[in-house]
């Protein structure tokens, strides 16, 4: 997807063996060196300083952004945008497909295809913010429950919880405000973990992902 030319394209690598390259002249590589598991909070607290723009799109490794959203925040003047979400794959041409055989191949399950076809929850680690709301007012995710919980360290239920009460402090512009809920854009998801066939956690059927493990006592998701 070509950018515009006020926008940057960020990966952060903290920790992967073997770390990542690319040929590509678009992302900007940063490397944590950071091998501890569960740490990807933490990489966007050390990272996000480091953003040349006025705004922050967050994202996992298993989302794809898309050019909706990448205009959406151009043009937003507040300091925090949700996204719905929905379920998708990039083809071998970088090209978004939603068709339900795909998703199928990549694990999606009967049930939820069934049920809900490709509609997903809200997440709350997917959004974009204002950088200085994030660092200077929200200071980031709480550091002490990455590094000293094991998974999930509910870091991002922490950050939701100060950030609602900054809202009802009345001190956040959010886009739902703003703009309208009805305006927000989707943001797309690979089928993996949870969602696939058979309920596995840590399913990744096409080997895309990372090979940290969700199984553990904490995990209401996790059936041993």
């Amino acid at each position: 997807m070509p950018l515009p030319d006020d926008c940057e394209l960020i990966i952060v690598d903290d920790g992967s063996d073997p770390p990542i390259t690319t040929d590509s002249k678009l992302p900007r590589i940063i490397y944590t060196n950071d091998k501890r598991p569960w740490t990807s909070s933490l990489a966007r607290n050390t990272t996000a300083p480091k953003a040349k723009g006025e705004y922050i799109i967050f994202a996992d490794g298993d989302h794809i952004v898309t050019k909706e959203i990448i205009d959406l925040v151009r043009n937003f003047n507040g300091d925090f945008m949700r996204f719905n979400r929905a379920f998708a794959v990039l083809d071998e041409e970088g090209n978004i497909s939603q068709d339900l055989e795909v998703l199928r191949q990549y694990g999606l399950s009967e049930h939820r295809i069934k049920k809900y076809g490709t509609f997903l929850n809200p997440h709350r680690n997917q959004y974009a913010t204002r950088k200085d709301f994030f660092i200077n007012k929200m200071k980031g995710y709480d550091e002490r429950l990455i590094l000293t919980k094991p998974y999930p360290q509910r870091e991002d239920g922490n950050f939701s919880r100060r950030w609602d009460e900054f809202y009802n402090a009345g001190e956040v512009r959010d886009f739902d405000d703003l703009v309208g809920y009805k305006h927000r854009a989707n943001i797309l998801m690979f089928p993996n973990g949870k969602y696939c066939e058979g309920g596995d956690v840590d399913a990744d059927p096409l080997k895309l992902f990372h090979t940290l493990t969700r199984k553990t006592r904490r995990n209401p998701y996790y059936k041993p």
